[in-house]
């Protein structure tokens, strides 16, 4: 096989599976006129391709994929010039695969498809190259975006910072977080108060202020000792000096853990990309990934969206956001979209919640419906965590 012919399909995955596998000299896309004259979409196709090292020449042919006698003609035109060709019958509309089966039943074209359930490769008609074939590619986060049409950048989490550097420090502080999580919010507003240094200054990991200070909408804040010295002895901060109802003062660990004791959220992230990567279950783990839904340098109208947590396993993504707090309808449907642009049928999503049992009820019948997994603060406060990851990925 040298000449690949795709039905176009609305699942990017469906899309670029079988050329990736298979890496023919060239990709034909029977596609609709909307792809067909989308010529942004062709280009990040092509530089998809290009990231992934496959160096298939990629052609577009327009036909209706809802009328399967132009599906067929164009088959048919494709077929003659380029003989040396296979069929993937995985994507498409019913009429393009019916297109399919008709041109099969009268040219001895190569046909097979792909199953996601088994992640094999099959021989549907003349195809032995395809025959019970394991698939046995694997993406990368960034691989789902760019597929897509999309891209990814990075978040609040740079890809400077070296996270393998920080995995003993994680679990110790996110006990302290488990520990205090009512009172956080206020906890991290404190220390904000008290660390308003410039981040690129050499006194950036000082902080010191008053032992009660100024919150949101007027509130006074005062200084949690318990929690510092609690961060203190798990190695967060050091230097810890509190002249009660006077002065507090202490040193970050580094410009990192200040991020983190800064952001209310960072901890719960940081715990969850935790266990993700010590699961072993995964390919590739992000933490705080922005997805650019149309792949293009940073403009001021792009769309974006901030993942919490994305993984992969072999070609399936899984997407994960995590929440402090209770989970809003608006979330469990945004991330829904996300899962449903960028990782289509084969992708999964879970949220990570501290909300205590099953939270709101309407939130988990919300959840059910949009097949998101919910872990919440009993799976975090049992450890369950790991085998959560694992009935997602099941």
């Amino acid at each position: 096989m040298k000449t690949l012919i795709e039905l176009y399909d609305e699942s990017p995955l469906k899309n670029v599976l079988a050329s990736e596998m298979f890496r023919p000299e060239r990709t034909v896309f029977i596609c609709p006129p909307e792809v067909g004259n989308n010529k942004h979409l062709q280009r990040k196709l092509r530089e998809y391709f290009v990231h992934r090292g496959v160096k298939s020449e990629l052609e577009f042919v327009t036909a209706s994929l809802l009328d399967a006698t132009q599906v067929e003609k164009r088959l048919l035109e494709t077929v003659k010039r380029y003989p040396d060709c296979a069929l993937d019958v995985a994507g498409g509309t019913d009429a393009a695969l019916f297109a399919g089966g008709s041109l099969c039943a009268s040219f001895p074209v190569p046909a097979f498809t792909y199953s996601r359930r088994n992640n094999t490769f099959y021989d549907i008609k003349n195809a032995p190259f395809a025959r019970n074939l394991p698939c046995e590619v694997k993406l990368s986060v960034e691989d789902c975006f760019l597929m897509a049409g999309g891209s990814m950048r990075t978040g609040r989490v740079s890809d400077d910072v070296d996270i393998g550097a920080y995995m003993d420090l994680i679990d110790p502080m996110f006990s302290v977080y488990l520990r205090f999580r009512r009172d956080w919010p206020k906890i991290v507003g404190y220390i904000q108060r008290i660390s308003q240094n410039k981040a690129d200054t050499a006194t950036s990991v000082y902080a010191e202020g008053a032992y009660t200070v100024k919150g949101d909408y007027g509130r006074r804040v005062s200084a949690n000792e318990d929690v510092l010295t609690a961060l203190e002895k798990v190695g967060a901060i050091y230097d810890l000096r509190i002249l009660r109802g006077e002065r507090v003062a202490f040193t970050f660990r580094d410009e990192v853990i200040r991020k983190w004791l800064r952001d209310v959220g960072s901890l719960l992230e940081m715990y969850t990309y935790k266990a993700c990567v010590d699961s072993g279950l995964f390919d590739d783990v992000r933490v705080s990934a922005i997805v650019d839904w149309n792949g293009e340098k940073p403009q001021k109208d792009s769309v974006t969206n901030e993942l919490d947590v994305m993984t992969t396993r072999g070609v399936r993504p899984f997407f994960i956001s995590c929440k402090t707090g209770a989970v809003q309808t608006e979330a469990l449907n945004e991330l829904a979209i996300l899962r449903d642009r960028f990782g289509s049928k084969v992708a999964r999503a879970a949220i990570v919640t501290c909300e205590r049992g099953s939270g709101s009820a309407s939130m988990r019948r919300r959840a059910q419906e949009l097949g998101i997994d919910v872990i919440d603060l009993n799976d975090l406060q049992s450890g369950a965590i790991g085998a959560c990851l694992k009935a997602l990925v099941r």
